[in-house]
């Protein structure tokens, strides 16, 4: 049997990271993991956009539930789209590259929570708008509530 050597990116993640960062601060250009340090970087971005939608995702979740079924609004629909929208302004405050990516992301949600709700308020997927029957700017409105 033939041992394959495996990168340490490969094998033990945090020691091949701590590596990495040694190399950085010491500015030993010859140690860096050109390559692997190009995928995490590119990883990382990734998470941002993915942390954008899904926060897009709970808020458009619960605004459906308060639009759909008024009756059943309580403090916690009430919470979590108001946590939701401090939460997606202090990530983009934070991130202000993501700023071009918004409406894509705010779109993408839209299609699961849309099943989310349906899911939630156990009602049929066809009774759900197929479009968001709120704005991008509405959504992020601290003082618009449908």
């Amino acid at each position: 049997m033939v041992a394959v050597n495996k990168p340490l990116h490969d094998t033990d993640f945090y020691s091949w990271t701590q590596s990495q960062l040694d190399a950085l601060r010491r500015r030993s250009a010859n140690e860096l993991d050109w390559d692997g340090l190009a995928e995490e970087m590119a990883a990382l971005g990734a998470s941002e956009i993915r942390e954008l939608e899904q926060r897009f995702r709970v808020l458009q979740t619960h605004l459906l539930k308060w639009i759909l079924q008024p009756e059943r609004r309580g403090r916690s629909w009430r919470n979590s789209i108001e946590n939701q929208r401090e939460a997606i302004e202090d990530h983009l405050s934070l991130n202000p590259g993501l700023k071009p990516h918004e409406a894509q992301q705010f779109a993408r949600a839209y299609r699961k929570a849309r099943r989310d709700a349906s899911s939630e308020m156990d009602m049929d997927l066809a009774l759900i708008p197929g479009e968001a029957p709120f704005s991008l700017d509405e959504a992020k409105d601290e003082a618009w509530w449908p």
